[in-house]
């Protein structure tokens, strides 16, 4: 007798492969290569993307940041150059990335005593014929992860959490809001 479990194993097989049939992914070539998506013959407009995360960290560290008084230097500042430049390097850190000619890019780092830690938030813009919402994900990884580095020593239980998009616009795909 054939269980539910086959018959349902069975069953996915198929879906997924009615659905790979009927869906075509775009950094996949004909041969199922990887490839970076053509963009040639898309139209230039205004693309902004804004991202943020959080990080959590001891009552301790919090206070020694705020203050200036980490011995590796100006956190928070550091943080602010460190997302702008991984914003700019995407492209060679994410393998299916445009290298884009980036005209702005804004980094805000909240301070919130209560949770004790700091959101960052990350906008990326341009003019161009893709998005930039891998940009801003990755300045503000980048930004997070600086802040973690120069706090370390106070503080390994750091957590970075809820690193995400909050909004973009332009291109075919229109507006997104979270």
């Amino acid at each position: 007798m054939i269980s539910i479990k086959c018959v349902l194993i069975v069953y996915g097989i198929m879906v997924k492969k009615k659905e790979k049939e009927t869906m075509k992914l775009t950094h996949l070539d004909e041969k199922d290569r990887p490839k970076m998506v053509d963009v040639t013959d898309k139209e230039a407009t205004t693309r902004v993307a804004v991202a943020s995360g959080v990080i959590k960290m001891s009552q301790k560290a919090y206070d020694m940041i705020v203050s200036n008084q980490t011995k590796k230097g100006p956190v928070l500042q550091t943080a602010v150059i460190a997302a702008i430049q991984g914003t700019k390097q995407t492209s060679t850190l994410i393998p299916m990335c445009h290298p884009l000619m980036l005209t702005s890019v804004k980094v805000d780092i909240e301070e919130i005593p209560s949770l004790p830690g700091f959101k960052l938030e990350v906008m990326a813009k341009l003019t161009g014929k893709t998005g930039v919402e891998m940009e801003a994900l990755t300045g503000t990884s980048i930004g997070l992860l600086t802040i973690y580095d120069m706090a370390k020593a106070i503080d390994k239980s750091m957590v970075i959490s809820n690193v995400q998009l909050e909004s973009k616009s332009g291109g075919k795909s229109g507006e997104f809001r979270r």
